[in-house]
């Protein structure tokens, strides 16, 4: 795990929140899960941060479930950091929420935009494309607005091959 920065865990302490943060690293063939800081949880850049000092030969991903109301999907890239948030509304309430919209030059909806429209996942839907989730399941599993985010990242660990590992963390909090 990467080392917080004196900030980072006054940021953690200060607005902990329910939910998880959660590295799924993929090296030979195998997944492996790891707790993230809970800094994740609300600063976009600890995720980050934290996912690069992952390094691994396959697949790094972070799932955050923030607040048991949205989740965001995090994939270390060569030339940046592929994102995905499960509800763009929440950006309205969260900070990271609305850090995910911003690296994604995706303007901040306003109040009046939400009033009646229903939640909407934005970013890179072929996130999970190449670990077995193609991009319009992924969109169609973050509208199930029935399901909580960790039932949903719970079902995109099936579907992507970690959710033995997954739930072994998850449940372990």
């Amino acid at each position: 795990m990467a080392v917080q920065s004196v900030e980072a865990r006054r940021i953690a302490q200060d607005t902990a929140l329910p939910g998880f943060a959660v590295a799924a690293i993929r090296e030979e063939g195998r997944w492996r899960c790891a707790r993230m800081a809970p800094a994740a949880l609300v600063d976009l850049d600890a995720a980050i941060t934290e996912l690069r000092s992952l390094r691994s030969t396959g697949a790094v991903l972070g799932l955050l479930d923030v607040d048991d109301e949205f989740f965001v999907l995090l994939r270390p890239t060569p030339g940046g950091v592929a994102l995905m948030v499960s509800d763009a509304v929440a950006a309205l309430d969260y900070d990271v929420a609305a850090d995910v919209l911003d690296l994604l030059r995706v303007e901040l909806p306003s109040e009046e935009e939400v009033a009646d429209a229903p939640p909407w996942p934005e970013g890179d839907l072929s996130i999970l494309a190449d670990l077995g989730l193609p991009a319009d399941e992924l969109e169609v599993l973050a509208g199930e607005l029935e399901l909580y985010p960790d039932e949903q990242l719970a079902a995109i660990g099936r579907r992507c091959g970690f959710a033995d590992a997954l739930a072994e963390v998850v449940d372990d909090r």
